[in-house]
């Protein structure tokens, strides 16, 4: 019985085996049908675009839209607040360096010159008057001082006469120091009145030197103040054509606020925005280029801008060889700005293949044109019109360069008319 059994596993054993080996070969063709049906479909030869790899000389540039500007311009802005009375000069006119624009009134600012007037003549009235007690000072001083010389040379006389007569024993002691005592006071008095004239010359000194510095600092004041005043009327800094000018009659404009814009028309400059993807490539020094009534230009960039905004910074661009003639300011112009030096290099036009690939495969045509196999290649610097081709392709190869749409899964196309 042990025997039977064993016998019966084994034939078991073997009928797997061959239903295995059965599905296998069934399964291994239709796995390959449906792996050869999606790695390979025809696609409308009309609906491609298809390019020739080419070799010649490669330049790297971005192309930007540039906009004519004055190669300087200058800001009105109000030095001080107020209200519009007057619009001398219209915008679009041109003025001369010093000539007024427009007026404004302040009647805030006329009342506070009128108060600091009145505090200056009160103390410039406190200086005159101080000077004028010092002069009254000085004479009565000088006047005591002139009659106690008298009085002293008189009890001095009267004091010698008194000191001999006492010598000679003719005059009492009394009598005698009564006139010493008088001559000495009379010559202490004298010093007294002598220290007196000295400290009131220096205070009097000293007040006339503060009320000046007074007078000084309201004066100058004041003369800020005026300066102010005359800055209600918005005068031309320099000669140029007023471009444009935000004030109406009537209205009320602060302190800083921008009234105006006057451009020199010297020369014209030409300011682009770049992409932030190059904004470590954009230096000063850059060229570039454009085409204006079938005649080359050339421009260099003269500034760049930190500042990103949405994305983008702007350029400053001068003309090289002068600006064309009749250029107006607001022109646009395009430009091709010079990122590298022109070199000799494999090149393939631009498509829309780059959005699915990211430039790492294409499908490159068979000689006859009835396929294109997918196919794995590097590229490197660009242009708005060419790829640098580093690796994978070779000049004469045609490639497919419209959009992959669908065509990422997919090995071999099959071209049809």
């Amino acid at each position: 019985m042990g025997m039977d059994r064993k016998i019966e596993r084994a034939w078991y054993r073997r009928r797997r085996l061959w239903w295995a080996i059965g599905v296998g070969l069934v399964m291994v063709p239709i796995s390959l049908l449906l792996f050869s049906e999606r790695s390979q479909q025809a696609v409308k030869t009309d609906r491609l675009t298809i390019a020739a790899v080419q070799r010649g000389p490669f330049m790297e540039y971005i192309a930007l839209t540039g906009t004519v500007q004055p190669i300087r311009s200058v800001y009105l802005d109000a030095m001080e607040g107020g209200r519009v009375e007057e619009v001398v000069r219209e915008a679009g006119s041109l003025v001369a360096a010093g000539e007024t624009i427009l007026r404004l009134s302040n009647p805030a600012l006329v009342l506070d010159i009128m108060n600091r007037e009145a505090q200056l003549f009160e103390q410039r009235n406190n200086l005159r008057n101080t000077r004028l007690q010092m002069q009254r000072n000085s004479l009565d001083l000088e006047g005591r001082l002139l009659e106690l010389e008298g009085r002293i040379q008189v009890a001095g006389r009267s004091y010698e006469q008194n000191r001999q007569l006492r010598d000679d024993q003719l005059i009492s002691l009394d009598e005698f120091t009564d006139s010493q005592q008088e001559y000495e006071h009379l010559l202490a008095s004298r010093d007294l009145l002598l220290r007196t004239q000295e400290q009131d010359a220096t205070f009097r000194s000293l007040q006339v030197v503060m009320l000046e510095e007074s007078v000084a600092r309201l004066q100058t004041n004041l003369d800020l103040v005026q300066r102010n005043l005359e800055d209600l009327s918005l005068r031309a800094p320099v000669s140029g054509h007023l471009t444009s000018l935000n004030a109406e009659v009537g209205e009320s404009k602060s302190k800083g606020e921008r009234l105006g814009q006057i451009d020199i028309l010297d020369g014209f400059r030409v300011r682009a925005e770049v992409d932030e993807y190059y904004i470590g490539r954009t230096t000063i020094g850059l060229t570039g280029s454009f085409e204006l009534a079938e005649r080359p230009y050339r421009l260099r960039v003269t500034k760049v801008f930190p500042e990103v905004n949405k994305g983008r910074f702007p350029v400053d661009m001068e003309f090289v060889d002068g600006a064309p003639e009749n250029i107006r300011r607001g022109q646009t112009l395009h430009v091709q700005l010079q990122l590298g030096d022109q070199a000799d290099c494999v090149m393939l036009p631009r498509g829309g293949f780059y959005s699915t690939t990211g430039g790492h495969w294409v499908f490159v045509l068979n000689e006859e044109g009835t396929a294109a196999t997918r196919r794995d290649i590097s590229l490197g610097r660009q242009n708005p019109r060419m790829f640098e081709v580093l690796e994978g392709l070779a000049p004469g190869e045609r490639v497919i360069i419209s959009a992959y749409n669908d065509l990422s899964d997919v090995n071999r196309l099959i071209l049809q008319d």
